[in-house]
Formats: structure tokens, sequence, C-alpha cells
């Protein structure tokens, strides 16, 4: 049974309480993140028991990172449009299984040449995941409350991330290297059947799609369980034609999606510099490499902090002005790293306050561009904005390297690193200026308890 008005889908999910078959949407798509973090971070902490295994010189290294992040961009190049096609769900799992696959296979490796095939196969997997899982999780979300809960799954990155480190730390010598590799392939391959049987397809894909209303029905009965009648659905984005990456480049969206580029790339440009370098630059500065690691540390954990705070502030305020302040306070900060003159409580502070305006905004940022794409090219969009900022990553990781080269001081070297934090601010705060926004905001709504 059916009523007469249409209603919209964003609207629906406005007007009902966050039910615990959405709660469970968002644990899923945090474990999915979770192991990609796990995946993604683990093969620095086992670096070197590789090169020690295979008599390999550190610079010999360099091609199995920069591998992974190769396979990380171009996975986010291909599974997004896959996904604006075929549906997030049948995608999500396709790369979960894959790079799951990737990385017990890698356990199997024989030598460097084979193992940097396999890490690219990994993080093309990977690379298709995170976009499919973000926009997943934007699509089942309260308006309200999308900024927060978006980065709140996405701080499952972090966790694994550490948890890769935890278990390389502790684990290592009992199982090796190819322990490690091959955990980080179990555990995705056992998550697949259970995303198969509990995680749903995108109401918003299905109903845009005109997929079949049992389907729908049985999705809308989970939200709703109480309500007396299914509606009619309907979504009012902007109907997407012909190839979901070229209306990326469309009047309406073109500037917004440049912006957002912008954004991306100068900010994980930061990430990267500052989680590969700091040590290192720490350590010239007088500061005890064991002192020097702790502080490095103390970025993800600020990084943690902002995604879960700025997500609530995005809600609450203007969210482009929030980022926009945000990686304008962090241009600050990560100046005060360079001109602390290695007083530890300074370097704390700046280290912990840059993680959290720079990380946090990023987690961020890829709310921001969920909420931004309509429906049929949203997960290209996020996916494709990821991608650009994949490649400031590995300029990120190179340009600590020339820095040092040029023989310039630590107080230099985090002055230029301040100048992409400033870039980053001026774009999401000229796309909030341009009034860059193509999803229809519903009216206001008594937000559901």
């Amino acid at each position: 049974m059916t009523s007469p008005a249409a209603v919209d889908v964003q609207e629906f999910i406005n007007s009902n309480a966050f039910s615990t078959f959405q709660r469970s949407i968002l644990i899923l798509c945090f474990l999915v993140v979770t192991i990609d973090g796990f995946d993604t971070a683990s093969i620095g902490f086992i670096a070197p028991a590789i090169k020690a295994e295979w008599h390999l010189s550190a610079a010999s290294l360099a091609p199995l990172f920069g591998a992974g992040l190769f396979g990380l961009m171009s996975g986010a190049l291909i599974f997004g449009p896959l996904a604006d096609r075929f549906g997030r769900k049948p995608i999500l799992i396709f790369s979960v299984a894959f790079f799951g696959l990737a990385s017990f296979l890698s356990v199997f490796s024989t030598g460097l040449p084979m193992l940097l095939v396999l890490r690219f196969l990994t993080g093309l997997g990977l690379g298709g995941a995170m976009p499919s899982a973000v926009t997943l999780t934007s699509e089942y979300c309260p308006q309200g409350r999308r900024s927060s809960l978006v980065t709140l799954m996405f701080c499952g990155f972090t966790v694994g991330s550490a948890l890769g480190g935890l278990v390389a730390a502790q684990m290592l010598s009992s199982i090796g290297w190819r322990g490690v590799l091959c955990l980080g392939g179990v555990l995705p391959l056992l998550l697949v059947p259970l995303l198969v049987f509990k995680l749903p397809e995108s109401l918003r894909f299905l109903v845009e799609k005109g997929k079949s209303g049992v389907k729908v029905a049985r999705i809308v009965r989970h939200i709703a369980p109480a309500a007396a009648s299914v509606p009619d659905l309907m979504i009012h984005d902007k109907k997407i034609t012909g190839s979901p990456v070229a209306s990326l480049f469309r009047q309406g969206m073109l500037q917004g999606t440049l912006l957002l580029w912008t954004t991306f790339f100068m900010s994980l440009l930061i990430i990267y510099l500052i989680s590969s370098w700091l040590p290192t630059l720490l350590s010239n500065s007088g500061i005890s490499l064991s002192k020097a690691s702790f502080l490095a540390a103390m970025f993800q954990v600020g990084g943690t902090a902002g995604a879960i705070l700025i997500g609530r502030w995005m809600d609450r305020f203007n969210p482009h002005l929030v980022l926009a302040i945000a990686y304008l306070i962090a241009a600050g900060f990560i100046a005060l790293i360079g001109i602390s003159g290695g007083a530890l409580w300074l370097v704390v502070v700046a280290v912990f306050g840059a993680g959290f305006c720079v990380s946090g905004s990023q987690v961020g940022a890829n709310a921001l561009a969920a909420a931004f794409y309509p429906t049929g090219n949203r997960t290209t969009g996020v996916s494709w904005a990821s991608a650009i900022g994949r490649s400031g990553s590995i300029v990120g990781s190179m340009i600590g390297g020339l820095l040092l080269s040029l023989q310039l001081d630590n107080q230099s070297i985090f002055l230029i690193a301040a100048a992409p934090a400033l870039i980053g601010s001026v774009a999401i705060f000229m796309m909030g200026r341009q009034g860059c926004r193509h999803v229809v905001t519903p009216a206001p709504f008594e937000r559901a308890v």
C-alpha cells in the first residue's frame, strides 16, 4: 500500500529517528574503513622486516610505498563511476573482497617485483572501498547529523592505522611480515559475507534508478517500522545523464569540483608531508627519536579528535566556513612547530593542533563532498576528489626530502608547509561563497530523537 503524496527520500530519513538499521550500516562501513586503514598503514610497519629478509636497500623500498599509493589513486578513479552506475553495495563488496584477496596473496610473494604488483592491486581495491563506504553512510544519514556521522564512521581509518602499528609492534616477531599481510587479507574476506547479507543498497540509489519496489519497501520498513504505510518516494536531485565523470565538469558543478579538488590535494599533501617527515625533522632539531615518534603520534590523536568535533560543528554551522577556519588555524599550528624553538610542550600543542585542524578537516571534506554531489554521480565525485588527494599525498611524501636536500632549517620548512593549508582554506571558503551546492536542502524539520 502506498500513499498518494510523494515524499523526498531525504525528507523521509530526516523525519524518522536514526534507527538500529541505520546504525548497523554505519558500523559495517566503519569496519570496512578500519580494515582499509589497517591494510594501508601496515606496509610501513613491516617494511623493515621485508628489507632485512630480502637484503634490500632503503631506497628500493620506495617503489613499494608508491605502488600502494598509485593503486589507491587508480582504484578511486575506476570504482567511483562504477558505483554510480551499478550500485554502492556491489562495488563496495567487490572492492573489499578484491583488496582482501590481493593482500592474502601477498603472503606468497617470492621477491620485490611480485610484492609490488600485489601491493598495487591491494591499493586498487582499497581505493574503491573508501568512497563507496563514505557515500553509502552519507545517504542513510539525517541531514542535520550527516557530517557528524560520516566523520565518526571515517574515524575507523585512524583506528585501523593504529591497529596496524600495534599488531606489527606486538606480533611481528612471532608471525613475521607475512603473517601481518595474511591478517590484512583474512579480515576483509571474513567481512564480505556480513556485507552481502546485512548491508543494504542505498535507498536513494534504488529510487533514483527506479529499482524494485519490494527492496525499497523492505528498507523503508527497517527505517520506520511503525509507519502505517510505505510512502511513495522520490528524490529532488538533478538528474545525471551520460557519464558520471563528465558530469563533474558540466556547468554548475565544475567550479565546486575544482575547488574541492584543490582542498583535497592540499590537505593530503600536508598530512603525508607531516606523517612521513615529522620524526626526522624533529630529531634534526635535537629532540630524541623516541620523543619525536611520540610527537608524531600526537598528530594522529589530534586528527581523530578533530574529525569528531569538526563534523559536529559542520552540522551546527556553515560547513564551508567551519572548514575554512580550521585550515586557516592549521596553517598557524604548522608554522608554530617550526618556530617553537624545540620547547617540548609547545611542539606537543602545535602538532596536536595541526592534526586536529588538518586531518580533522580532511575527514570533514569527505562529508562535504558527499553532500555536494547529487545521487547520480555522488560516489564518482567523492572518489575522484579522493584520487586527486592521493596525488597530493604522493607529492607530500616526496617534498620533505626535497626541502631537506635544499638544507633549509626547520623554521623555513614548516613555514613552507603552512602554505598549502592557507590555499585549502581559501578554496573551501570560495566554494561556500560561490554557493556551490547541488543537493536540495529539505525544509526545516524537527530532529527525531
